[in-house]
């Protein structure tokens, strides 16, 4: 019988190689952007950019290797049951209330609330909950709202803004969780689909 960590290393794969077609497509058309820029501009040109591109890969790569570790130290720190519990599929309203709390009071960036996200589906949250938090974040995370929404637009505007965007989190996580997704949107394989 394969070990926890097996499995939730088998769930995550196979997620993952769900996304291999996003990836490609992105590959080629940096790849055939590359080679515009080399052909048409040189290799001096291309070379500089190559070099700006290595400095911003390199910025972002520490971020994306700690929300990994954020969402690795979670699956660690927080059952599967927990999970599952509070917002997985059964969880109902409050798993998507929860889930688009904690989103909304996240103060990280993309770099660790995707990572973050994939995680909490493959340890078992359901889809409906991982939108809820991503959208949380998106929409009425707080902390960019007071850094950079307030300064720009004042606390009028953005407590309109917050209190018309409060709402979407949920409904789009109901609506994330009605059968008709189920092709567009397949569950993250889990225990019980013996992965």
């Amino acid at each position: 019988m394969p070990s926890d960590d097996t499995r939730a290393r088998d769930r995550i794969i196979a997620y993952l190689k769900r996304v291999d077609w996003g990836l490609a497509i992105v590959a080629s058309l940096s790849f055939g952007a590359a080679g515009y820029v080399l052909i048409t501009e040189g290799g001096g040109v291309a070379g500089s950019i190559l070099a700006e591109d290595f400095w911003l890969f390199a910025a972002i790569l520490p971020k994306v290797m700690l929300g990994c570790l954020i969402g690795a130290l979670i699956r660690l720190l927080i059952s599967r049951e927990a999970i599952e519990r509070f917002v997985g599929e059964g969880s109902g309203l409050m798993g998507l209330a929860l889930a688009g709390l904690i989103g909304m009071l996240f103060p990280a960036g993309p770099f660790t609330i995707f990572p973050l996200a994939v995680v909490l589906m493959a340890s078992g949250a359901d889809r409906g909950a991982a939108i809820a938090f991503i959208s949380a974040w998106l929409l009425v995370g707080i902390n960019r709202a007071i850094i950079w929404e307030m300064p720009f637009f004042g606390t009028d505007f953005v407590l309109f803004r917050f209190l018309i965007s409060l709402p979407m989190p949920l409904l789009l996580g109901l609506m994330a969780r009605l059968p008709v997704f189920d092709r567009l949107a397949p569950r993250v394989p889990s225990e019980k689909d013996g992965a």
